[in-house]
């Protein structure tokens, strides 16, 4: 079982967010919590990806076509840190 933490402004952040998108995040938070993230390459729907930039470190999942979880993985097996839910800007 993994740890998950969310960033202490993502229950503000959720409250704001669209009832499918949410669904979809229990639905990550449910997987990463029993499997890990390394589950999320069996469903090509999440698109996870390891971000570069000022977002070095961090990964990215998809949720819906606009928004997506922002997470960094500590230790490989222990922690996750959801830092936010935000729209993709393209």
């Amino acid at each position: 079982m993994w740890k998950i933490v969310e960033h202490k402004n993502l229950s503000k952040t959720c409250k704001n967010l669209p009832a499918q998108v949410l669904k979809k995040y229990e639905l990550w938070k449910d997987l990463v919590f029993r499997h890990g993230p390394a589950i999320l390459k069996n469903f090509p729907g999440f698109n996870d990806e390891k971000l570069s930039g000022m977002r070095d470190g961090q990964r990215s999942s998809r949720l819906n076509l606009q928004y997506r979880v922002i997470y960094e993985v500590e230790n490989e097996k222990v922690i996750v840190y959801v830092l936010e839910i935000n729209p993709h800007k393209y």
